[in-house]
């Protein structure tokens, strides 16, 4: 069925391509169908292990209070849900880990860590899309999204969707690939995305296409600034963002009051 808030000339990237918008969110799919098994594995070869780094800095920036409920949008393989059990389970809560992608989710539960989370943490599964949250309004006290929201079609409605769904004094944190801000660092990283990278999803997944998107996707979307203010834009307040690793990477927060 198409989506009849979809303006029919309407365009989004898809990695340097520009495509009918309608047509985005099933090719993202295709994607991450094509690497889900092998999601995790290829996270770890992309950024030599570093990946684990800067998640473990965004789930110690959460700071959670006790009892908290979480939305990790795009956390199919529930990376980012069992480092919040393991940083904040003693306080209790439940994370609801949100994938639009079935075998990204089915990836996920598959692992044998979830078995051995916290017991003081709940973790829900839920397959939906970051653009039409299936959440009520005010539903939590966090929203984390990990190296997803460069995939929406939309991204002022994703981030319109989190403002929504979070209570007043709820925190809006997003890890994201970004815009290299240190000097030769930028050429070094540029040769690894566009040569290295592929040629990894080509023997290891067995995919150079996609992992060939997943570089260019992180082109397209907005440096550091420009990010922060479309969250601004939102209705997020206290909006600030920190640098990983030169800026490969980058975690921005914001907040409702």
């Amino acid at each position: 069925m198409s989506d009849p808030t979809q303006n029919p000339g309407e365009t989004a990237s898809f990695g340097f391509q520009d495509i009918p918008a309608a047509e985005k969110a099933a090719r993202v799919k295709g994607v991450f169908d094509s690497v889900a098994s092998k999601y995790d594995l290829m996270n770890d070869l992309m950024s030599a292990g570093v990946h684990r780094l800067w998640k473990d800095a965004m789930v110690d920036w959460l700071d959670l209070a006790p009892g908290a409920r979480v939305l990790d949008v795009g956390g199919g393989t529930g990376d980012i849900a069992l480092r919040i059990a393991r940083r904040w389970g003693a306080r209790g809560g439940r994370v609801t880990i949100l994938d639009i992608n079935h075998e990204m989710l089915k990836a996920g539960r598959a692992r044998d860590a979830f078995a051995k989370a916290d017991p003081a943490t709940r973790f829900d599964w839920v397959c939906g899309d970051a653009e039409a949250l299936p959440l009520p309004d005010r539903a939590v006290d966090a929203y984390t999204i990990a190296f997803c929201i460069r995939n929406v079609t939309h991204i002022e409605r994703a981030l319109a969707e989190a403002r929504r769904v979070l209570k007043p004094g709820g925190r809006f944190l997003c890890l994201e690939f970004s815009r290299v801000e240190v000097p030769l660092l930028d050429s070094f990283y540029d040769f690894w995305s566009f040569q290295a990278l592929p040629e990894i999803g080509a023997r290891v997944a067995g995919d150079r296409d996609s992992y060939r998107y997943l570089a260019e996707s992180i082109r397209r979307f907005p440096p550091q600034g420009a990010f922060a203010a479309m969250i601004e834009r939102a209705g997020f307040t206290l909006v600030k963002h920190r640098n990983l690793s030169g800026g490969i990477a980058a975690l921005h927060s914001g907040w409702v009051v």
